[in-house]
């Protein structure tokens, strides 16, 4: 398993939200800016956020993003299980994965499993306000 940039910028996104928002709109292009992110990119994933509520948006101007919850209510688990889709360690483990024909006489699912069940349970034992303590 590989977090990709889509994972690794949503959260980048959501700590600098967290971090200067204070309850406010920030503008796309601020956040931007503050993370060298280019605005075609933010496009792409901003959206995807908003549909799963956890920013909320509005356009014109004073428009921008901000969090729906405080950060510690939101498990860093869940921001990239919504953007990487899926967390699997091995494809048959995945979301959209075929049924395996060897499932009932695979050796090696059950640590197959439990790596999936450690990799998301820490994932989710960490909320965006503790990235933010790290950081500090």
């Amino acid at each position: 398993m590989m977090i990709s940039s889509r994972g690794r910028y949503a959260l980048r996104v959501m700590i600098d939200l967290a971090e200067n928002s204070h309850g406010n709109y920030t503008a796309m292009k601020t956040v931007s800016e503050r993370q060298g992110i280019s605005l075609k990119y933010l496009e792409k994933i901003l959206p995807v956020l908003v549909s799963a509520r956890l920013i909320e948006g509005i356009q014109g101007k004073g428009g921008g993003y901000r969090l729906t919850r405080d950060p510690e209510d939101y498990p860093v688990g869940e921001i990239l299980r919504l953007t990487e889709n899926d967390l699997a360690p091995v494809s048959c483990l995945s979301c959209d994965a075929t049924p395996c024909k060897r499932k009932a006489e695979c050796r090696t699912l059950p640590l197959w499993n439990e790596l999936s069940d450690r990799i998301n349970g820490f994932l989710d034992s960490v909320s965006l306000a503790d990235l933010m303590k790290k950081a500090e």
